[in-house]
């Protein structure tokens, strides 16, 4: 510790907040591990350096009031509480909830690219925190890993809100010098435009981060922060399942929507927090891909036939037969059941090359809007093919031809045994009129 640390220990702010421990130091102030001495209980104190020029002491001092402001009308699990505000010795400070944890930042470089579960309950904490503020009309617009808190219980919460704004005042994007307020690496592509904030520019910034979490690095990197923020503008980034294959496509497809170029194809934060909480597939347990059955609709049988299911086939051609049904219409039907059930298989046995590809968010928009939990347009991952031929398919395929040949024969002789029934009246009356002519002579 240093001498001007050791001067600042057992400090009282404003006669109520000990300082105890220094806990971080930044560009704008340093953090204080302090005990709330009239509520008895451990609370972090941020305090504003002084030792700058006084146009920076100036913006910092306004950054704080706001930050202050911001923070305060929120209260959620998943947001660092602000609790009081002041000014001490001329210095600004910001008495805040006691987070026991570390930085998300400091998780990742330890540990390198989290599992997809992990990565996406974090992602879903820090999405369900973002809703909260967004519905308070707070816009953080500096959402990163450094500025999330990460619990030992591995609740995140989202701190730092320095420069958020509140979204009826979120057009004053750029700072006095026309620098752009922001972390390049999580910049909203409208943002890196110069134009104003809105909530779908938190929800880009939490697909970024997601994206590390996922991959291990940013969705883009360059030789400056410049060039970064360009590629958020117009570039693509690799799809993340490319950089490591056990992350689970739909979710991999959802960082994309996340991180859509168009902030009306973004999810909101609420339907993020949903997703990411509780996904139709299970992370890291794909269920195998379903091919709808894609087959000519067959025609409902008739009421009276269907008291026949589960008939053999010739039972149900004569039950028909007794209740009107001529047997071409039989073997029409027999035809159609045939090819029915033979295509229906050729179908389930056709792999869906659409599987492997993970769409552009450029080139195929997703509708923000639709149900993220059951996730209808995200495709599943297939199968692994297998080189064994599929004995099973085999054999089905070969059973269904056999039934079609069985109905079609059994019709054959049902129409032969219409036939000879329709000839036997004819020949009678010829015996008779044979037998009526043979008694005239």
């Amino acid at each position: 510790m240093s001498s001007g640390e050791r001067c600042f220990v057992d400090v009282l702010v404003a006669d109520r907040y000990k300082l105890s421990e220094l806990l971080g130091r930044g560009a704008r102030g340093e953090v204080w591990r302090a005990t709330d001495q009239v509520l008895n209980r451990p609370v972090a104190v941020k305090l504003l350096h002084t030792d700058c020029s006084e146009h920076v002491a100036a913006t910092d001092a306004e950054r704080f009031h706001l930050e202050a402001q911001t923070a305060a009308c929120l209260n959620h699990p998943h947001v660092v509480g602000v609790y009081d505000f002041g000014s001490h010795d001329g210095r600004l400070y910001l008495v805040m909830e006691l987070v026991d944890g570390w930085t998300l930042a400091h998780e990742r470089s330890l540990r390198g690219a989290l599992a997809p579960q992990e990565a996406a309950a974090i992602a879903s904490q820090m999405a369900a925190g973002l809703a909260a503020a967004h519905r308070q009309g707070v816009i953080h617009r500096d959402i990163k890993p450094a500025n999330v808190m990460l619990t030992a219980d591995r609740i995140a919460k989202i701190t730092d809100f320095g420069i958020a704004r509140f979204a009826h005042d979120a057009a004053s994007t750029l700072t006095a010098t026309g620098k752009i307020v922001g972390s390049a690496d999580y910049l909203a592509p409208e943002r890196a435009l110069s134009r104003p904030s809105q909530p779908a520019s938190d929800v880009y910034s939490l697909g970024c981060v997601l994206y590390e979490l996922l991959t291990g690095h940013p969705p883009f990197t360059g030789a400056s922060s410049l060039s970064v923020v360009q590629q958020h503008v117009d570039a693509t980034p690799v799809p993340p399942t490319q950089l490591r294959g056990e992350i689970p496509t739909p979710l991999a497809d959802y960082v994309q929507r996340l991180m859509a170029k168009d902030p009306a194809r973004r999810p909101t934060a609420d339907q993020a927090a949903a997703w990411l909480s509780g996904p139709a597939e299970p992370l890291g347990q794909p269920t195998p891909h379903q091919v709808p059955l894609t087959g000519p609709r067959l025609p409902p049988p008739p009421a009276d036939l269907q008291r026949t299911e589960g008939l053999p086939a010739v039972a149900r051609t004569r039950a028909a037969r007794r209740h009107g049904m001529s047997p071409k219409v039989l073997l029409t039907i027999g035809g159609v059941i045939a090819f029915g059930i033979v295509a229906a298989i050729g179908t389930a046995m056709t792999p869906d090359d659409s599987d492997g590809a993970s769409p552009n968010p450029a080139s195929t928009p997703t509708p923000a809007d639709a149900a993220p939990a059951t996730e209808e347009t995200t495709t599943p991952p297939a199968p692994p093919a297998s080189s064994a031929p599929a004995a099973d398919d085999g054999y089905d395929e070969q059973q269904a031809k056999n039934q079609a040949e069985e109905d079609r024969k059994a019709a054959e002789e049902e129409q032969k045994r219409a036939e000879e029934e329709q000839k036997k009246p004819e020949e009678e009356r010829r015996k008779e009129a044979g037998k009526a002519q043979k008694g005239d002579d």
